[in-house]
């Protein structure tokens, strides 16, 4: 073999490996029935829902700020008792949709990474702009 067919012979095999280690870290989106299903297997799985703001949300920063429970309605209507052990980030209340990374537990959906998505502020703007064009 020449060395050319040696090193692309090497950077194909390096691809796989980074591939491989990848496409293991990165989990599809589910919904809570399936996240229940796939925690037998204890694998991490993300969640888009939004917030139930009918419900409860516990965060006592003086008691443990490293607590904060919610619930979250995902795409398929099911709603679901939410646990982050961390504190309660920035902005939740007004987040349009939520992006949970995690895992299910017997009583709950235990995220270890939570994204927001807030309403945008230019929305507000493109009402007004358009009212006035109209008007």
């Amino acid at each position: 073999m020449n060395k050319t067919s040696i090193i692309a012979l090497i950077m194909a095999i390096l691809a796989l490996v980074i591939f491989y280690q990848v496409s293991g870290e990165v989990s599809p989106y589910v919904n809570f029935t399936t996240a229940g299903a796939t925690a037998e297997e204890g694998g991490k799985v993300k969640i888009v829902g939004q917030l139930v703001k009918e419900k409860p949300m516990v965060w006592e920063p003086t008691n443990d700020p490293n607590y904060f429970s919610f619930f979250l309605r995902d795409q398929e209507g099911l709603e679901q008792k939410v646990v982050l052990l961390q504190g309660k980030p920035q902005d939740f209340e007004m987040s349009e949709q939520i992006v949970l990374t995690g895992r299910m537990t017997e009583e709950h959906f235990l995220a270890s990474e939570v994204q927001l998505k807030c309403p945008s502020k230019y929305k507000d703007e493109e009402s007004f702009l358009k009212d006035i064009s109209e008007g």
